[in-house]
């Protein structure tokens, strides 16, 4: 619903492959009808490519653009202005637990008495969580929402924790507040107006 209101300007970060082929087979689906907007895929095209689509959605005749990817478009990513102002996160970025490095890096930290997801997942996920959520800010004058799909984010005390880890922002808790900030980024910015 949200891609439909502001044309697209979507970026849709997932925390793996299948993950990333799931949200994207669903979004086909729900929008296949639609003329306004593209579904674009890390994988369909090379990195650049897909940047530069998402540059473009819904400017000079080319419908709006959601891209749906995975581990390398959490940072290093730059699309500044209003060519994408809805980010999307499927779940907190913990680093996997069946990688043989997580594995070690944990066993390591366990025996050393530590607490491997206190002083190794919870740094890395408040990390690359930032780091996703910067895809979205790259200048004073860009706007946008994060959303991030994983409700223990709002439920468990580390997600307290990782939430003081982002940029500060306000919090969209009510279905009004959520369609209040979709419209107003449809509109143009008062950033520079001096009406505050």
């Amino acid at each position: 619903e949200g891609a439909r209101i502001i044309g697209g300007r979507t970026l849709v970060l997932t925390t793996t492959l299948r993950a990333l082929k799931a949200i994207s087979d669903k979004l086909r689906t729900i929008l296949m009808d639609s003329i306004a907007l593209e579904i674009w895929t890390q994988g369909q095209s090379s990195k650049r490519d897909l940047l530069e689509r998402l540059r473009l959605g819904g400017s000079s005749g080319h419908p709006g653009c959601i891209l749906v990817a995975s581990a390398s478009f959490w940072e290093g990513v730059d699309v500044p202005g209003d060519a994408l102002q809805l980010v999307v996160m499927d779940k907190l970025p913990f680093p996997p637990p069946d990688d043989p490095l997580v594995q070690a890096r944990s066993r390591h930290l366990e025996n050393a008495g530590k607490s491997s997801f206190n002083s190794y997942a919870m740094p890395v996920a408040a990390l690359v969580l930032k780091q996703g959520a910067g895809r979205l800010i790259r200048s004073e004058t860009d706007r946008g929402v994060l959303v991030v799909c994983d409700s223990r984010l709002a439920a468990t005390g580390y997600g307290k924790r990782l939430i003081k880890a982002l940029p500060p922002m306000k919090k969209i808790t009510t279905e009004v507040e959520w369609r209040d900030a979709l419209i107003a980024l449809t509109k143009p910015s008062t950033m520079d107006q001096s009406d505050f």
